[in-house]
């Protein structure tokens, strides 16, 4: 290099036009934003300058977590110097099909920002591994057990709407008779099997459905029993979702009373993979369930 000379920065990654719901296409447009700004050499504050936003929104919009306007990712690729048309328009397209709204759309007035995100996620997965400690997984819940849980939090709420919030996570469950649903394996905790939601007969209902749910070739349930003593998931419930994308890294969604956190660092995905490996070890073998849930059920 001739002294003096300014090193340029490297060219960016050919841009790709992914498929999948529109929140993973956010977190996608957003990973590709952030990825320009990064090898433009350009900060958050400059970039929120840009588009007359502020830091926050940069990091919104770079992590998917928020819609996306048009004129605010043109003047993106303008700061960042995206001046091919073909370019251009690819992410622009793709801005457009980010902010069409999912199914879910129609339950917005009954689900928080941060589950419909999830429920999203959950789409697009085509690996979703869970230790559950409380309750039976959404997605193998049956409908009275599922209106059980939802009557919890919703004691006094009117039937009709208890119904629909029923009717959206039965919708959600889709996925688990898609031909190109999600793989679903789910650690359970005894203790999850044995509170009877709903009375006796709903929770018999509900674990003759995941003796049937055993047999389904994209369906894997592990029971950690009482006799496994401590393990390794010390913190509680938490889901790991795996995406088809190669540019999509994992989440992992661990959910609150009235909120939610994503973590996608590499760091923290790790973690909670090598947790969840772990109580893949530390739980009974799959082959070992069915004859497990019929114990339980004989005793229910």
């Amino acid at each position: 290099m001739a002294a003096g000379s300014i090193a340029q920065p490297e060219p960016p990654e050919p841009l790709r036009r992914p498929e999948g719901g529109p929140t993973v296409l956010r977190i996608m447009l957003g990973s590709q934003l952030r990825r320009l700004r990064e090898t433009r050499g350009v900060s958050p504050d400059d970039a929120a300058e840009a588009i007359r936003g502020t830091r926050s929104k940069i990091s919104r919009l770079e992590l998917g977590r928020s819609s996306f306007k048009l004129r605010d990712v043109a003047d993106l690729l303008t700061f960042y110097e995206v001046t091919d048309e073909s370019d251009r328009e690819s992410l622009l397209s793709l801005a457009r099909q980010a902010n069409t709204p999912g199914w879910w759309h129609q339950y917005a007035d009954l689900i928080p920002s941060w589950l419909e995100t999830y429920i999203g996620l959950e789409e697009a997965a085509s690996v979703i591994r869970s230790y559950e400690t409380q309750f039976v997984h959404g997605l193998l819940q049956t409908a009275d057990y599922a209106r059980a849980v939802v009557r919890l939090r919703h004691e006094t709420t009117p039937n009709d709407e208890v119904n629909r919030r029923v009717d959206l996570r039965l919708r959600r469950q889709r996925l688990v008779s898609e031909e190109t649903g999600p793989q679903i394996w789910s650690v359970t905790d005894e203790a999850a099997l044995r509170r009877p939601y709903g009375g006796r007969e709903v929770m018999r209902a509900q674990l003759e459905h995941l003796l049937e749910l055993t047999q389904h070739p994209r369906v894997t349930v592990q029971v950690l029993p009482f006799s496994a003593g401590g393990h390794a998931a010390a913190g509680g419930q938490f889901t790991v979702l795996r995406f088809p994308q190669p540019d999509l890294p994992d989440v992992i969604y661990l959910e609150q009373l009235t909120s939610a956190l994503y973590l996608d660092k590499p760091g923290d995905v790790e973690d909670y993979t090598n947790t969840m490996n772990q109580l893949c070890v530390d739980a009974e073998p799959p082959e070992k369930t069915e004859e497990i849930l019929s114990r339980i059920l004989k005793e229910t």
